[in-house]
């Protein structure tokens, strides 16, 4: 890869960060805070919160197995999607590799930083080669979006593709694993177990959104280098994560055994459900999934969509998505709400 000032943008490599009141002293104990205007009432929601989520991030370390300088936290991955335009990439000059279909905050976010996105059209299996990809880069390109398990399609991208991307482009590959809680795929942030020093080109996303069940609190994790963590921190609001989120973070994370119950209860209906809807008179296709939900082409999708909405059943039309044609994306509820859901389709 390219040194990591080459792929910094230059302002940000010389940014000074600004300096809250709660890092000033880090490193000695304290009892009197009279340094950030605060109310000295409504204990403990008077003060800011810590800005770098140590205890946390201490959490996450054991669950997780990355090292906690390792780890940035932020409001949701969109944070951390947002932070790499705005770190590595010079508007208006600089471009983004994404496959497609994907996720649609990585465009979004392009887009309001004024960075070209460069699509690569996923095959009739959503799969994608390494070749394919780094040949729509170019000297310009500073980054490369891969989701995996992939949304809207659910399947993991081939992890040997993954690979040569990763050892073959000189920019940063950003690896999105919202969903890797429900993959028997390896996570990708194991890397970062035994960097020592070194600078990698990957970036892994991850969340507390599906699998632990706390979209709610909107917290993110980045797992990178971190030399790349550091700029991350430099470039980020002094308080991005707020205390009732870092408290309810860690009260999930101290449970990890009742999030692996949640995960099992998902991939067992998972499995019935990609039984159940494949049988149904109005579904074309199921497929293939690894992820907490699953994309199938329906007879109808906007005609469905609109049947379901209309009993107060949401699923998610993708019809108007690249590949996606007719397709309607179903996430795995409850059993009843999964039963709800075939009920009212066998009725069409």
């Amino acid at each position: 890869m390219k040194s990591l000032q080459e792929l910094v943008r230059p302002n940000i490599w010389s940014l000074a960060p600004y300096s809250s009141a709660r890092n000033e002293y880090s490193g000695h104990v304290a009892h009197v805070f009279l340094d950030a205007n605060e109310n000295p009432f409504n204990q403990p929601y008077n003060r800011y919160p810590d800005p770098l989520q140590e205890e946390v991030k201490a959490q996450i370390e054991k669950v997780k197995g990355v090292p906690a300088e390792c780890i940035f936290l932020g409001n949701g991955s969109d944070e951390a999607i947002d932070l790499v335009y705005r770190c590595f990439c010079e508007p208006k000059k600089e471009n983004v590799v994404a496959i497609c279909p994907t996720y649609g905050m990585y465009e979004v976010c392009a887009d309001i930083n004024d960075v070209e996105y460069r699509n690569v059209m996923l095959d009739e299996n959503f799969q994608i080669t390494a070749e394919k990809i780094l040949e729509a880069t170019d000297a310009n390109t500073k980054a490369i979006w891969i989701c995996s398990p992939n949304n809207p399609t659910g399947n993991n991208i081939n992890r040997d593709e993954i690979i040569k991307v990763i050892e073959s482009f000189e920019g940063f590959v950003i690896v999105d694993e919202a969903y890797i809680d429900f993959s028997s795929e390896p996570s990708f942030s194991r890397v970062f177990q035994n960097m020592q020093g070194k600078v990698s080109n990957l970036i892994v996303l991850q969340t507390m959104s599906k699998a632990w069940g706390s979209a709610a609190i909107r917290l993110g994790m980045a797992f990178a280098s971190k030399e790349v963590i550091d700029i991350f921190n430099k470039v980020k609001y002094p308080y991005n994560v707020n205390q009732l989120t870092q408290e309810q973070a860690l009260k999930r994370l101290n449970d990890s055994y009742g999030v692996e119950q949640w995960v099992n209860i998902l991939l067992q209906e998972r499995g019935r459900m990609l039984r159940a809807f494949a049988e149904l008179p109005v579904c074309e296709k199921v497929y293939p999934t690894d992820a907490n939900f699953f994309l199938a082409r329906v007879t109808d999708a906007t005609g469905i969509y609109n049947y379901l909405v209309e009993k107060g059943i949401i699923v998610r039309n993708r019809h108007r998505i690249a590949l996606c044609q007719n397709c309607l994306r179903v996430t795995i509820g409850t059993k009843d709400e999964n039963n709800e859901l075939l009920g009212a389709l066998r009725q069409l």
